[in-house]
């Protein structure tokens, strides 16, 4: 077998996923736990949950790493409580480190109140620039304190109605949010952005209310898929009992694509959609699409193998899994930087000989964003015998950044900014590369494009205003 290190390095990543439960009277910590493991893949770098405890004191236990390391027995007993709400993080909004790791807790002197947020916000310079000018003191670099400030100024300004401040809160933000907090009272406040760029759903069991960030969170903890939270909605859960209401509502939807390419696990569902469906559609509309002959369909893992599937049943190609990942090696971008991430834990990725060699492959793969590892994969399959090696990616060329919580923000990075197929196809050292068509996406998912977010594909962005960091650089 040929060895490859750093195979996930370059994979595009989003930044957090976020987990809250409510179960009067019963304790949450182990749900809490097992629900934040079930969306681990959303990001490695911090793990955190905040616990209502007593009268009115939230506890909030914080670390770095995967949530197997920061929380064990001890930890999870003294998040003694019947409400709690937890947060896995990936930055691209603040350094990696502990002042960054969620949830955050802010002190009033009436009451503690605990964030955590999946998302980015777009005008979050300007939103500290106002709060700092006022006299705010920050403590960290994330928007995630900006978007905590500006709930507690309406607090502390006298609004007592949850809904109207979070309306307040909601119209100063630009961007791609899901909202979890929690109150001393015990009461849990949710929202999602207007767009509804990021996923944020609702399940129950016996009593218990739970949301997440992907449905397959709550079948982990048994608890029954309700609904997902609209876009522009706000949730305030208190004793079991939820209230809801759509403070803003926009004509244009925003739902990121890349949740049904590559984030969310394939056992998802987002906005009605099977997120492994969807992926295995893919693979089908490109079989249809490029009638490439080959000997052998090969996903590379774990990402494609879904794609691959529908790919060699729509073909008659038949599938192999010539390629072997490292269970016990998680993903590289754990690290916090490229050479921490070259020089650390290292994900190993293997060619099986006796699969590929003298075969025409066919890979198939979720994105190419830099294309850096991609080179590696390509030559490691050249190495290990194959005769060519066709690219088949399921998502159509990325060519500008995205602001909306997407780790490549400026063009340079991408390869498909400035180079044509051929071009990629020659960089990579492959026969051919093959993406995914923006139509063959839509019709994939099985949604209109005025319910996506393909900015990253067609530089149609859908914020409120023009973005004016982009540009060429």
């Amino acid at each position: 077998m040929i060895a490859l290190e750093d195979a996930d390095s370059c994979k595009v990543h989003d930044k957090c996923g976020v987990f809250a439960c409510q179960a009067p009277g019963r304790l949450v910590a182990v749900d809490m736990f097992n629900g934040m493991m079930a969306i681990q893949h959303r990001g490695q770098e911090s793990a955190g949950i905040a616990a209502v405890y007593g009268a009115g004191d939230i506890r909030v236990h914080v670390g770095m790493g995967l949530a197997s390391i920061v929380f064990s027995n001890k930890e999870l007993q003294y998040l003694h409580g019947d409400s709690a709400i937890g947060h896995i993080r990936y930055a691209t909004t603040g350094a990696s480190d502990l002042t960054n790791a969620q949830p955050f807790v802010f002190k009033m002197p009436e009451m503690q109140v605990a964030i955590g947020f999946n998302g980015n916000i777009v005008n979050y310079d300007e939103l500290k620039a106002e709060l700092e000018n006022n006299g705010t003191v920050f403590i960290s670099t994330t928007d995630t304190e900006v978007i905590g400030q500006l709930f507690i100024h309406e607090l502390e300004s006298g609004q007592t109605d949850y809904f109207a401040a979070m309306k307040t809160v909601m119209q100063k933000l630009d961007g791609a949010y899901s909202i979890v907090m929690l109150t001393g009272r015990g009461e849990i406040i949710a929202c999602r952005d207007p767009k509804g760029f990021k996923p944020l759903c609702m399940g129950k069991r016996d009593g218990a209310v739970f949301l997440a960030s992907e449905s397959e969170a709550l079948d982990t903890v048994d608890a029954v898929f309700e609904r997902e939270i609209e876009p522009g909605e706000v949730l305030v859960i208190h004793n079991g009992i939820v209230k809801s209401k759509r403070v803003l509502t926009e004509e244009r939807h925003g739902h990121c694509m890349f949740e049904y390419v590559y984030f969310m696990r394939p056992d998802a569902v987002f906005e009605g959609k099977h997120i492994y469906k969807v992926r295995e559609n893919l693979g089908r509309s490109l079989a249809r699409t490029y009638k490439i002959k080959a000997d052998v369909v090969i996903p590379i893992p774990d990402s494609g193998r879904s794609a691959a599937l529908g790919f060699s049943k729509e073909s008659g190609i038949p599938f192999e899994e010539g390629l072997i990942k490292n269970r016990y090696v998680w993903r590289t971008f754990i690290m916090p930087s490229d050479k921490a991430r070259k020089s650390g834990v290292k994900l190993k990725l293997n060619a099986v000989r006796e699969i590929v060699k003298g075969k025409r492959v066919v890979l198939v793969d979720d994105s190419i964003v830099r294309g850096t590892t991609m080179v590696k994969i390509v030559r490691m399959v050249r190495e290990a015998g194959a005769k060519e090696v066709h690219l088949v990616i399921s998502c159509p060329p990325v060519i500008a950044p995205c602001y909306m919580g997407v780790d490549f923000s400026t063009y340079k990075e991408l390869i498909a900014s400035d180079k044509s197929t051929k071009e990629i196809a020659e960089f990579l050292g492959a026969d051919s590369v093959n993406y995914a068509t923006i139509k063959g996406l839509m019709e994939s998912i099985g949604l209109p494009k005025t319910d996506l977010c393909m900015a990253c594909l067609d530089e149609d962005y859908p914020t409120r205003k023009r973005l004016g960091k982009l540009h060429h650089n």
